[in-house]
Protein backbone atom coordinates (compact mmCIF):
# COMPACT_ATOMS: atom_id res chain seq x y z
CA UNK A 1 0.00 0.00 0.00
CA UNK A 2 1.19 3.67 -0.98
CA UNK A 3 -0.50 7.03 0.26
CA UNK A 4 -0.64 10.09 -1.57
CA UNK A 5 -2.21 13.39 -0.84
CA UNK A 6 -2.16 16.96 -2.28
CA UNK A 7 -3.92 19.88 -1.42
CA UNK A 8 -5.26 23.25 -2.39
CA UNK A 9 -5.91 25.99 0.00
CA UNK A 10 -7.79 28.51 -1.57
CA UNK A 11 -8.70 32.30 -0.61
CA UNK A 12 -10.93 32.92 2.07
CA UNK A 13 -14.28 33.58 0.49
CA UNK A 14 -14.06 30.94 -1.89
CA UNK A 15 -16.96 29.49 -3.07
CA UNK A 16 -16.71 25.94 -2.21
CA UNK A 17 -19.68 25.14 -3.98
CA UNK A 18 -17.47 24.96 -6.88
CA UNK A 19 -15.01 22.26 -5.65
CA UNK A 20 -18.70 20.28 -4.68
CA UNK A 21 -19.74 20.81 -8.07
CA UNK A 22 -16.14 19.50 -9.52
CA UNK A 23 -16.18 16.45 -7.82
CA UNK A 24 -19.72 15.80 -8.33
CA UNK A 25 -18.80 16.22 -12.21
CA UNK A 26 -15.76 14.27 -11.90
CA UNK A 27 -15.53 12.38 -9.18
CA UNK A 28 -16.62 8.88 -11.09
CA UNK A 29 -13.99 8.94 -13.31
CA UNK A 30 -11.58 6.87 -10.93
CA UNK A 31 -14.12 4.65 -9.81
CA UNK A 32 -12.62 1.86 -11.85
CA UNK A 33 -8.95 2.87 -12.25
CA UNK A 34 -6.81 0.59 -12.03
CA UNK A 35 -4.19 0.09 -9.23
CA UNK A 36 -6.20 2.44 -6.68
CA UNK A 37 -7.41 0.92 -3.51
CA UNK A 38 -9.14 4.20 -2.55
CA UNK A 39 -9.65 7.90 -3.23
CA UNK A 40 -11.30 10.31 -0.87
CA UNK A 41 -11.95 13.73 -2.17
CA UNK A 42 -11.94 15.40 0.37
CA UNK A 43 -12.90 19.08 1.33
CA UNK A 44 -12.46 21.43 4.46
CA UNK A 45 -14.21 25.09 4.78
CA UNK A 46 -13.38 27.85 6.66
CA UNK A 47 -14.86 27.83 9.99
CA UNK A 48 -16.21 24.50 10.00
CA UNK A 49 -15.22 21.11 12.29
CA UNK A 50 -11.99 23.72 13.30
CA UNK A 51 -10.18 23.84 9.43
CA UNK A 52 -8.68 27.50 9.38
CA UNK A 53 -8.48 27.24 5.99
CA UNK A 54 -10.80 26.14 2.61
CA UNK A 55 -8.84 23.93 1.07
CA UNK A 56 -9.14 20.70 -1.40
CA UNK A 57 -7.54 17.91 -0.72
CA UNK A 58 -7.67 14.44 -1.98
CA UNK A 59 -6.16 11.28 -0.30
CA UNK A 60 -5.23 8.15 -1.89
CA UNK A 61 -4.61 4.09 -0.96
CA UNK A 62 -2.72 3.28 -3.80
CA UNK A 63 -2.39 -0.57 -3.94
CA UNK A 64 -0.10 -0.71 -6.66
CA UNK A 65 3.08 2.17 -8.23
CA UNK A 66 1.75 1.69 -11.39
CA UNK A 67 -1.55 2.93 -10.81
CA UNK A 68 -0.63 5.82 -9.18
CA UNK A 69 1.97 6.22 -11.91
CA UNK A 70 -0.81 6.33 -13.93
CA UNK A 71 -2.68 8.66 -12.71
CA UNK A 72 0.41 11.27 -12.19
CA UNK A 73 2.00 10.37 -15.55
CA UNK A 74 -0.51 9.55 -18.06
CA UNK A 75 -2.67 12.66 -18.12
CA UNK A 76 -5.60 12.36 -15.28
CA UNK A 77 -3.89 14.71 -13.14
CA UNK A 78 -3.54 17.51 -15.39
CA UNK A 79 -7.24 18.28 -15.05
CA UNK A 80 -6.42 19.69 -11.36
CA UNK A 81 -3.11 21.40 -12.20
CA UNK A 82 -4.90 23.12 -15.16
CA UNK A 83 -7.46 24.22 -12.40
CA UNK A 84 -5.38 24.98 -9.26
CA UNK A 85 -1.86 24.88 -10.01
CA UNK A 86 0.17 22.50 -9.74
CA UNK A 87 0.82 21.22 -6.11
CA UNK A 88 3.06 19.66 -3.32
CA UNK A 89 2.57 15.91 -3.46
CA UNK A 90 2.88 13.83 -0.37
CA UNK A 91 3.66 10.29 0.02
CA UNK A 92 3.84 7.79 2.58
CA UNK A 93 4.90 4.02 2.38
CA UNK A 94 2.39 1.72 3.99
CA UNK A 95 2.00 0.61 7.52
CA UNK A 96 -0.94 -0.73 7.83
CA UNK A 97 -4.64 -0.50 6.77
CA UNK A 98 -7.81 -2.08 8.53
CA UNK A 99 -11.72 -1.89 7.88
CA UNK A 100 -13.62 -0.44 10.09
CA UNK A 101 -16.41 -1.54 12.40
CA UNK A 102 -18.76 0.56 10.56
CA UNK A 103 -16.81 -0.59 7.12
CA UNK A 104 -20.07 -0.87 4.74
CA UNK A 105 -21.53 2.22 5.68
CA UNK A 106 -20.55 5.54 3.13
CA UNK A 107 -18.03 7.58 4.79
CA UNK A 108 -19.15 10.98 5.54
CA UNK A 109 -15.63 12.52 7.57
CA UNK A 110 -12.14 11.50 7.32
CA UNK A 111 -9.27 12.92 9.95
CA UNK A 112 -6.43 12.99 8.77
CA UNK A 113 -3.56 13.36 11.88
CA UNK A 114 0.60 14.10 10.71
CA UNK A 115 3.25 13.74 13.39
CA UNK A 116 7.40 13.76 13.69
CA UNK A 117 8.94 10.58 14.17
CA UNK A 118 10.92 11.30 17.08
CA UNK A 119 14.38 11.12 16.82
CA UNK A 120 16.31 8.30 18.95
CA UNK A 121 13.24 6.07 19.23
CA UNK A 122 13.35 2.37 18.19
CA UNK A 123 11.81 2.16 14.55
CA UNK A 124 10.65 -1.24 14.71
CA UNK A 125 8.63 -0.61 18.22
CA UNK A 126 7.38 2.93 16.77
CA UNK A 127 6.14 1.75 13.69
CA UNK A 128 4.77 -1.34 15.28
CA UNK A 129 2.78 0.81 17.61
CA UNK A 130 1.51 2.88 14.90
CA UNK A 131 0.16 -0.32 13.27
CA UNK A 132 -1.67 -1.29 16.44
CA UNK A 133 -2.91 2.42 17.01
CA UNK A 134 -4.25 1.69 13.09
CA UNK A 135 -6.14 -1.43 14.44
CA UNK A 136 -7.72 0.13 17.64
CA UNK A 137 -9.04 3.33 15.54
CA UNK A 138 -10.57 0.92 12.85
CA UNK A 139 -12.62 -0.81 15.87
CA UNK A 140 -14.09 2.66 16.65
CA UNK A 141 -17.88 3.16 16.58
CA UNK A 142 -18.34 4.59 13.05
CA UNK A 143 -14.94 3.95 11.71
CA UNK A 144 -15.21 3.28 7.94
CA UNK A 145 -11.81 2.41 7.72
CA UNK A 146 -8.25 3.41 8.99
CA UNK A 147 -4.26 3.01 7.38
CA UNK A 148 -1.22 4.48 8.80
CA UNK A 149 1.97 5.39 6.66
CA UNK A 150 5.10 6.73 6.65
CA UNK A 151 7.38 9.40 5.06
CA UNK A 152 10.97 7.92 5.06
CA UNK A 153 12.47 11.41 3.87
CA UNK A 154 10.47 13.88 6.53
CA UNK A 155 10.40 10.83 9.15
CA UNK A 156 6.39 12.03 9.46
CA UNK A 157 3.54 9.21 9.87
CA UNK A 158 0.56 9.99 8.83
CA UNK A 159 -3.13 8.27 10.23
CA UNK A 160 -6.18 8.38 7.87
CA UNK A 161 -9.35 7.40 8.65
CA UNK A 162 -12.88 7.82 7.57
CA UNK A 163 -16.21 8.07 9.42
CA UNK A 164 -19.86 7.29 8.92
CA UNK A 165 -21.00 10.37 11.29
CA UNK A 166 -19.52 13.69 12.06
CA UNK A 167 -17.88 13.05 15.20
CA UNK A 168 -14.84 11.27 14.38
CA UNK A 169 -13.52 9.35 16.92
CA UNK A 170 -9.58 10.34 16.03
CA UNK A 171 -7.81 13.82 16.34
CA UNK A 172 -6.90 15.60 13.67
CA UNK A 173 -7.73 17.75 10.73
CA UNK A 174 -11.36 17.06 10.04
CA UNK A 175 -12.25 16.79 6.07
CA UNK A 176 -15.82 16.21 4.32
CA UNK A 177 -15.58 13.32 2.57
CA UNK A 178 -17.34 14.77 -1.07
CA UNK A 179 -16.97 11.06 -3.09
CA UNK A 180 -15.10 7.87 -2.11
CA UNK A 181 -13.80 6.14 -5.32
CA UNK A 182 -12.86 2.86 -4.12
CA UNK A 183 -12.32 -0.17 -6.99
CA UNK A 184 -9.70 -2.06 -4.62
CA UNK A 185 -10.39 -1.30 -1.80
CA UNK A 186 -10.36 -4.71 -1.24
CA UNK A 187 -7.23 -5.83 -2.31
CA UNK A 188 -5.79 -3.40 0.24
CA UNK A 189 -3.68 -5.63 2.32
CA UNK A 190 -4.77 -5.84 5.82
CA UNK A 191 -3.09 -5.23 8.78
CA UNK A 192 0.89 -4.69 9.12
CA UNK A 193 2.51 -4.36 5.82
CA UNK A 194 6.00 -5.85 6.59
Amino acid sequence: MHAMQYEFTLPADYDMGVIRSRVARVGHLLDGWDGLGVKTYLMRERGRHGSPVNQYGPFYLWNTLAGMNGFLWGGAFQGPVDDFGRPRIRQWTGLAFEEGSAADSPAAFAVRRRQPVPDGVELAAHMADAADGTARLAAEEGAVLAASAVDTDAWELVHFSLWAHDVPKAEGEVFQVLHLSQPGRGELPRGRQW
